[in-house]
């Protein structure tokens, strides 16, 4: 008996005595809603909670650790005892037990004996009331022992473990019931393993706190570091409206997959916005350079007829060959104002992007038809056409037509008639039908063709004929799908090749 009571009395106060004590966590408190802060504050809350589950858990452990092991002792020493079968007057008449005296009872003042600091014992008769015991007085605390356990003898007989409150200190109590019906009461302290537990939650406080101040700063900087190619985006967007079309989100070194995403798909979108932007620009500026060119191109005829109408009227066209020059004059040119009209229109409509009567056409056939009306203009013009057979194309004969004879009035109105002019027509290895149309004239500067598709452009920013020749050869086949290239240098003549789908 006396080993176990030794141990169950020591086993607190050195367990207790190992555990330091820590400071207290101090931490910084977010004061933006930025994303970093949500962010960092979302970690920071995640592992608190994760510190105060575990926390909780290991404290309740060593509190369930200690006591099993104060309440083992105090059990073993019980059991003991009870095996025994000796009553108060065998004990104190046996000197074999005087070594259990000496550990389980308190002295007087001067005895000689120092009881334990952290366990009381005192024996109780049948009406709960403490004796002395082996010549030993009862003390005030074993008064309030006797007092804290309202039946001994249940206690003893259900043999377990009790928690009692000894002069406002808390206990862990048993009893063991003698042969004669006194009742031991043994119990030990717990304020040690209270001590114990406000320590190690100290500790584990200290050291959480301090985990959360530095997952605090971690999260910030990292949170910087990824985060900040969305300022960078920012800053790209306010330049943007200020005006910088050109601007774009760099790129950074090891970036973030979903924010790599996020930065190409922006520029992506940026680059379509300052297409979208020069093309509205190129357009409104072709816009207005088409409605002045129209305006000018208009207003030459208007002013011509309006002139010999004046004249008219003030009776100056007196002789009879006057009037028919000025009538053949005004009718000549109000027949340019009806092509320009014309023309004019059949591109209003191409924009309008209309739905082409596609059948069937033979474009051999077309080639050689515009041939013929050439040579019936130009007599004297070399003209050389390779379109022999059929080739089938599916398209609107009309707009066919009016490319062929274009692409000849061009070389009619700005070569020389002795220039030699060469069509050829062939089969394409992928599908396509080729048309070549080349002539040996004084050809262009590479800035003339660059131009040569916009409308109302002329060659040297003069010569016959509206303008409108070529743009109208463009949009017509690519309405048909098909695409329009052109090669010429000064002095080398010009060669248009137009190809359309089979």
């Amino acid at each position: 008996m006396r080993r176990p009571a030794v141990a169950w009395w020591g086993v607190v106060s050195r367990g207790a005595g190992r555990i330091g004590r820590p400071r207290s966590p101090r931490g910084p408190r977010p004061s933006t809603h930025s994303l970093r802060t949500k962010l960092t504050l979302i970690n920071v809350v995640l592992l608190a909670l994760g510190i105060t589950i575990a926390t909780g858990v290991s404290l309740f452990g060593l509190r369930h650790y200690l006591l099993q092991n104060i309440d083992s002792e105090l059990t073993m020493s019980r059991n003991g005892l009870q095996r025994t079968e000796l009553t108060v007057s065998q004990i104190e008449s046996l000197s074999s037990l005087a070594t259990i005296v000496e550990h389980i009872s308190p002295r007087r003042p001067g005895a000689g004996m120092l009881p334990a600091p952290d366990s009381v014992f005192v024996l109780v008769d049948a009406q709960r009331r403490p004796i002395n015991f082996a010549g030993v007085v009862v003390t005030e605390r074993q008064r309030a022992l006797a007092r804290a356990v309202t039946d001994p003898t249940a206690l003893s007989q259900e043999g377990g473990v009790r928690d009692v409150t000894v002069d406002g200190d808390p206990y862990r109590v048993v009893g063991a019931r003698l042969s004669d019906g006194s009742t031991v009461l043994m119990s030990t302290s717990t304020k040690a393993v209270q001590r114990s537990l406000f320590l190690a939650f100290k500790f584990d406080a200290a050291i959480g706190g301090l985990l959360l101040v530095l997952l605090a700063l971690i999260t910030l900087m990292g949170a910087n570091r990824t985060l900040r190619p969305l300022g960078d985006m920012v800053e790209t967007a306010t330049a943007i409206a200020e005006g910088d079309l050109t601007r774009r989100v760099p790129g950074r070194r090891d970036p973030v997959t979903e924010i790599e995403q996020l930065r190409l798909a922006l520029n992506a979108m940026l680059q379509q916005v300052e297409s979208a932007y020069v093309t509205r620009e190129r357009s409104e500026t072709q816009l207005r350079r088409f409605v002045a060119d129209a305006s000018h191109e208009l207003r030459t005829p208007l002013s011509a007829i309006r002139g010999y109408l004046q004249l008219y009227e003030k009776g100056m066209l007196g002789e009879p060959a006057e009037r028919t020059r000025a009538l053949a004059r005004m009718t000549g040119e109000a027949d340019r104002m009806g092509r320009l009209v014309d023309e004019l229109l059949t591109l209003a409509r191409l924009d309008q992007r209309p739905v082409l009567r596609l059948r069937p056409v033979d474009l051999s056939r077309l080639v050689r038809d515009a041939a013929d009306d050439l040579r019936a203009q130009q007599p004297d013009r070399p003209l050389d056409v390779a379109a022999a057979g059929s080739m089938l194309v599916r398209a609107d004969e009309s707009g066919l037509r009016q490319v062929i004879g274009n692409l000849l009035a061009n070389i009619r109105t700005h070569t020389p008639a002795d220039a030699p002019v060469r069509v050829e027509l062939d089969r394409s290895g992928e599908g396509l039908v080729r048309l070549c149309v080349t002539d040996d004239g004084p050809g262009m500067t590479h800035e003339d063709a660059d131009r040569i598709f916009d409308r109302f452009f002329r060659a040297g920013g003069g010569g016959a004929g509206s303008g409108l020749g070529m743009a109208i050869v463009h949009a017509v086949v690519r309405s048909h799908g098909g695409d329009v290239a052109i090669r010429t240098a000064p002095g080398a003549g010009l060669a248009v090749t137009v190809t359309l789908p089979r």
